[in-house]
């Protein structure tokens, strides 16, 4: 009679297992056919430009001639400027509701951190365009001008342009890295804090503490808020300026992958512009998956190291009498 029940057990757990691993099958088997399609559909593109395609600089659909890097650096520049401004404040936000902010601020400043991450892009696009950009322009325009000799800050005052895209994008990053590392926050242990406080440790020590100690998921938060920034298309293509050219100038128009395919696949005249088009789609899809692959090697490396002996100061010893 117990052999039935077991043997029953048995075909369920195998049946779950099964499932359970189709459907990650299935999650494996999209992503090869995504890259399979993007590949077919620009096979002009591979065929008569190859790597070159990664290293042209002239983007010219009259006479035939494209060329992907500035749409690269534009997207890797924007998204690594937006990673830069927003992870500190981010972070910021994520301590302050996790350890500092009182029960009574604590729910509404929760609701409106996740109701940032639900605003569409589009919305976020319109507000840079008549909040963003114009702050921008005036703080370009009241730069010395010592410091716009300098390559970073050279460029004419227009306010469209990498810095606005990267500001931008930082705010729409910010609510997602924040709420992940508030959550990563509240599930360390309470007994890590009281450990550092018994050993005399100020708050931001226990606060140091905790972070060191969920720190393998924060660095997972902000992989997630590059991969928010790497994608982004309507914010950015409203505010960036849309000029194919590779600068290190804040102040400088420049472009990403996502924007040109958003301005110019419906308008692709010829067989070779469109798959031009789905090359840097491509393109853009390999990146994030180079990323995403560095970004969990990262965090592995990480989350191998050992606990340093000494997170706290010792306490000093008492004097004698």
């Amino acid at each position: 009679m117990s052999e039935r029940p077991s043997r029953t057990a048995a075909r369920g757990d195998l049946g779950f297992r099964l499932g359970t691993g189709a459907f990650a099958a299935f999650l494996c088997l999209l992503v090869i056919g995504i890259g399979v399609i993007l590949a077919d559909q620009s096979w002009l593109s591979i065929d008569k430009f190859g790597l070159g395609f990664w290293r042209g600089t002239t983007w010219d659909p009259v006479a035939g001639e494209f060329g992907a890097f500035p749409f690269i650096w534009g997207t890797l520049y924007s998204s690594l400027l937006a990673l830069v401004i927003s992870t500190p404040i981010a972070l910021g936000i994520a301590v302050f509701l996790s350890e500092l902010s009182p029960p009574v601020l604590k729910q509404p400043l929760i609701f409106l951190t996740e109701l940032l991450a639900a605003v569409p892009s589009i919305v976020y696009g319109l507000w840079a365009i008549y909040a963003l950009v114009p702050l921008v322009r005036r703080l370009e325009v009241l730069c010395p001008e010592w410091l716009r000799r300098v390559p970073l800050f050279s460029g004419p005052p227009l306010g469209v342009g990498m810095l606005a895209a990267g500001l931008v994008l930082a705010v729409m990053v910010i609510p997602f890295i924040a709420s992940v590392a508030r959550e990563i926050l509240k599930a360390v242990p309470v007994t890590q804090r009281e450990a550092a406080y018994a050993l005399g440790a100020t708050r931001w020590e226990a606060i140091r503490m905790a972070l060191y100690y969920g720190r393998t998921g924060i660095m997972g938060a902000v992989m997630l808020g590059l991969g928010r920034a790497l994608g982004e298309t309507m914010a950015v293509t409203m505010v960036i300026g849309n000029n194919p050219q590779v600068s290190l100038s804040l102040f400088a128009p420049q472009y990403t992958m996502a924007a040109v395919i958003a301005n110019e696949f419906t308008e692709a005249a010829g067989d070779l512009y469109r798959d031009a088009l789905v090359e840097i789609g491509l393109v853009l899809f390999t990146i994030t998956i180079v990323i995403n692959i560095l970004s969990q090697l990262l965090i592995w490396s990480v989350s191998d190291q050992r606990v340093p002996r000494r997170v706290v100061p010792k306490p000093k010893p008492a004097l004698a009498a």
